[in-house]
């Protein structure tokens, strides 16, 4: 089994599409997701996803159009969740 990997993304109205926020590999992973946890935001594990945008996104970059619905989906899934509280 590899490294953990995470990728946070974030939408802004202000954005035509969601940004990828942080991402990275082992220890770091591991921080994006104990952040994301003390800050409450909703941690998804869509492993596939994380990778492809670890590899094929710069940080602050749009997230490219290939990965939208992948995107979207866990983002209807988070605002779902956010809407329970």
């Amino acid at each position: 089994m590899g490294k953990k990997i995470a990728s946070a993304i974030g939408y802004s109205t202000e954005d035509a599409a969601p940004r990828l926020l942080a991402s990275g590999r082992g220890r770091t992973a591991e921080r994006i997701i104990t952040l994301a946890q003390e800050a409450g935001v909703v941690v998804v594990e869509e492993p596939a996803l994380a990778f492809l945008l670890d590899t094929e996104v710069r940080v602050g970059d749009i997230v490219p159009v290939w990965c939208w619905e992948a995107t979207a989906k866990i983002l209807a899934f988070v605002f779902a969740q956010k809407e329970k509280v």
